[in-house]
């Protein structure tokens, strides 16, 4: 029987906030492959991105809050087993794609377990472990997806959107991390937030949304678009204004920087990008 634990700690809502990306790139593809499409949704979101956040809680043990729990159940060997479990049905299921596809989902998994795996460790290297997420949960996921939802599985995607989705992924990362920064310490992690300092945080997270949004408007004007740019900064906007005034607050008083309002950043942010890129598909399609 599932342990409630192990449910928990596979975190199936967070696959929410990597949702944007396999959106954009369903919103780049000419021809949609619908049955392929579905497939790498669920691969994805129900498979290898909850396995990836069970293998990290089994490692980390986590007894503050993480990403979207504010109170994790303690892990058990279970929950290493159903991750290990999960990523072997995703490599069967990617087998049904190709080659390509599959390849890519063996290296996200390889990559999330270097990532947590206490005898690599990658997350404890501030840099090292901030490229990871932003090549992997970024360029990675957009290629693969574009590839596999093409109705001729493109092994060439546009290197514009590659970058914004790992630009969109590395201006939110950094500020899921401001508030844990005592307790990463004492497990021996320096997170790039950490080593930015809460205030470099929001600097730094600011300088990759503003990077995001020049290269989104370069992409537009490319695709005679520019409306869809216009929609970019409507649905954006909320997420503007609620960072803004959280910087704010974090300038007058850093406690303001905590799970709570982390966890409404990432939702708010979430929720505009997913409703942007949902746009988008019906708008090309």
């Amino acid at each position: 029987m599932i342990q409630r634990s192990t449910i928990q700690l596979l975190r199936f809502h967070f696959s929410f906030f990597l949702l944007p990306v396999y959106l954009f790139a369903l919103s780049q593809i000419q021809v949609i492959d619908q049955p392929n499409a579905i497939l790498v949704f669920i691969i994805l979101h129900l498979l290898v991105y909850p396995s990836s956040n069970g293998y990290n809680s089994y490692m980390d043990k986590d007894v503050t809050p993480i990403g979207g729990l504010s109170s994790p159940l303690k892990p058990t060997k279970q929950l290493f087993y159903v991750s290990v479990a999960m990523d072997i049905i995703a490599i069967l299921l990617s087998s049904f794609i190709s080659i390509i596809f599959t390849s890519g989902i063996l290296l996200y998994i390889f990559a999330s377990r270097a990532y947590s795996y206490r005898g690599i460790r990658l997350k404890k290297h501030p840099v090292v472990g901030f490229l990871t997420v932003f090549v992997f949960q970024g360029a990675l996921i957009f290629f693969l997806t574009y590839h596999a939802a093409s109705t001729d599985e493109i092994l060439l995607a546009p290197v514009l959107p590659l970058l914004l989705s790992s630009l969109l992924i590395g201006a939110l990362y950094p500020l899921t991390q401001i508030y844990q920064h005592e307790e990463d310490k004492k497990d021996g992690v320096i997170t790039i937030s950490y080593l930015l300092g809460k205030r470099g945080t929001f600097i730094f997270s600011m300088a990759m949304f503003l990077s995001a949004t020049l290269l989104m408007y370069i992409l537009c004007k490319q695709q005679n678009r520019l409306n869809h740019f216009l929609l970019f900064l409507l649905y954006l906007l909320p997420v503007v204004l609620f960072f803004l005034y959280w910087m704010g607050t974090v300038w007058r008083n850093e406690s303001a920087a905590n799970f709570k309002n982390s966890l409404r950043m990432n939702v708010l942010s979430t929720v505009c990008t997913t409703g942007f890129f949902i746009t988008l598909i019906i708008l090309n399609h």
